[in-house]
């Protein structure tokens, strides 16, 4: 299916491939908002700031790190429950408007050492949900919203109550919020996980063996496939599901009327995971909504 990125403060949508002589990752930690969030930390200038999905963690940003560095102060956390990230045990913790608090303290924290009063925001999926929410209450301190695969949440509540197509491609939710969960996502050492996220990318080169590693190693943190989960658990209602068979294209219909400076970009043949599996797409088609007056 097409993937496809939406811009509302500024909202568009991209990947790309990693550039030799980027400037080197640091990894930090803020704490924020009642948790310690890590961080991956590159570059220096303007403020841009990734939020990733699920079951991802700041791994996923990893060539839009190397590429927005060379010019931007580029930042991409764990978002909490994730990772190295705190992992709080009551379910309240992962409402919605405290992850997108968290986001605001995390971005003032970065600002102050960045310069400016502003920052870009690029998120995909749940990290979309988060951001979408973000920009709604804090539209003062964006200069662009870049959403990658991830619905507005007034369309998909009306999605999910009207169109028997999104109610049924939102089925995977009753598993994700279920007790057993955890058991079946991480059985045979993450199998569907694995397999759910990385295997077109396994099969089409964009994945290593050695990302892969990454991958079952944060997922494999104390915590980490709970705190994930919870996302789902405490939201009253659900993102589309870690599959673009999952967020209909219709998700995109009406959306002009909810966001007033809109621009929509598709990848033809993209997959949910386009971040990664179509990295230089992605980066040059963010790169050209940032240079629009």
């Amino acid at each position: 299916m097409n993937a496809a990125l939406a811009a509302a403060i500024g909202v568009v949508m991209v990947a790309g491939a990693l550039q030799s002589g980027a400037p080197a990752i640091a990894h930090e930690y803020a704490d924020v908002n009642g948790v310690k969030l890590h961080y991956a930390r590159a570059g220096k200038g303007p403020l841009i700031v990734f939020l990733h999905g699920f079951p991802e963690f700041w791994y996923e940003w990893k060539h839009q790190l190397a590429e927005f560095s060379t010019d931007h102060t580029a930042v991409a956390p764990d978002m909490r429950g994730y990772n190295l990230s705190s992992k709080p045990s009551e379910l309240s913790e992962y409402a919605v408007p405290k992850l997108a608090d968290d986001v605001r303290a995390l971005a003032s924290e970065l600002l102050k050492a960045a310069g400016g009063e502003r920052f870009t925001l690029v998120a995909h999926d749940w990290g979309g949900v988060v951001a979408w929410v973000f920009a709604a209450l804090h539209p003062e301190m964006l200069d662009r919203l870049v959403i990658v695969n991830a619905p507005h949440p007034t369309i998909f509540s009306r999605l999910l109550r009207d169109d028997p197509a999104q109610q049924k491609a939102s089925g995977y939710m009753l598993l994700f919020r279920g007790p057993q969960a955890e058991e079946t996502l991480s059985a045979n050492g993450y199998a569907m996980l694995t397999s759910m996220v990385l295997g077109g990318g396994l099969k089409n080169g964009t994945v290593t063996d050695a990302d892969t590693q990454m991958y079952v190693d944060a997922w494999s943190q104390p915590g980490a496939l709970t705190g994930g989960l919870n996302y789902y658990r405490a939201a009253a209602i659900g993102p589309p599901a870690p599959g673009d068979a999952a967020r209909p294209a219709n998700n995109l219909n009406g959306l002009e009327t909810v966001v007033p400076k809109l621009t929509v970009k598709r990848i033809p043949d993209g997959t949910h995971w386009v971040v990664r599996e179509q990295a230089p797409e992605v980066n040059r088609l963010i790169r050209e909504f940032l240079a629009q007056p």
